[in-house]
């Protein structure tokens, strides 16, 4: 397996020095565990809508859903009736796609059950240990309601979690890298995506979030 320094420089050979350090984050504005629960299902429910659709127009609708949806209440949308799911279909100020719409209430409730059990769903989200990512994952895609593969990944990292993200240009560099052979959907697979991010981020001590930009960048585009 290629190591952490000879990724970077990989990466700076094709992107410059000064530019690949340009393009790297910064620390997170914000940590997932001091989030409300409320903004845990609105980031949700912004991926979900976005995913195959175009971003901006859910961006410009988006006081809309905040309404509709009052504010992402995880209680008042565990909720939603039959009746609820009529309103919001005719409710041209949100996007009127049924299932996605449902998957408000479903995460509402998945996020309710967590918060039962650990004070809020943002504290057992947000303190899920770093070196057990891929876990974080699963449990997005089998509890949560379309939020399993990159949806869910680039909801975490919205919302201040320090993640990898699968992208196809990180799956190549994690094939390029020696790490895995084809596809990072195999749970073998997906154990020795964990560990080699585990040895990079012991190697750097960079954030999982710069390394998985620097594996980004390290392959074509």
């Amino acid at each position: 397996m290629k190591s952490y320094a000879e990724l970077r420089d990989m990466a700076a050979a094709r992107k410059g020095a000064a530019e690949l350090e340009a393009a790297l984050p910064g620390p997170p504005d914000r940590r997932l565990a001091d989030q409300s629960d409320d903004r845990l299902l609105s980031q949700f429910t912004k991926s979900v809508f976005q995913a195959g659709f175009n971003w901006q127009v859910i961006e410009n609708k988006w006081d809309g859903f905040e309404a509709a949806f009052h504010g992402f209440d995880i209680g008042r949308n565990a909720l939603m009736s039959d009746d609820d799911l009529d309103r919001h279909l005719q409710n041209t100020a949100i996007v009127r796609n049924a299932t996605k719409i449902l998957t408000v209430r479903d995460n509402a409730v998945f996020l309710s059950e967590l918060a039962a059990e650990h004070g809020t769903a943002a504290a057992c989200l947000g303190n899920w240990p770093n070196t057990d990512t891929v876990g974080l994952f699963d449990l997005l895609k089998t509890k949560g309601s379309r939020l399993g593969g990159v949806t869910g990944q680039y909801a975490l990292r919205t919302l201040g979690y320090d993640n990898f993200i699968l992208s196809k240009s990180v799956v190549s560099a994690l094939n390029m890298a020696g790490v895995i052979d084809g596809a990072a959907t195999s749970k073998s697979a997906l154990k020795k995506v964990q560990a080699a991010f585990n040895t990079w981020t012991d190697e750097s001590g960079e954030s999982l979030t710069r390394i998985s930009r620097v594996l980004a960048m390290s392959v074509p585009d």
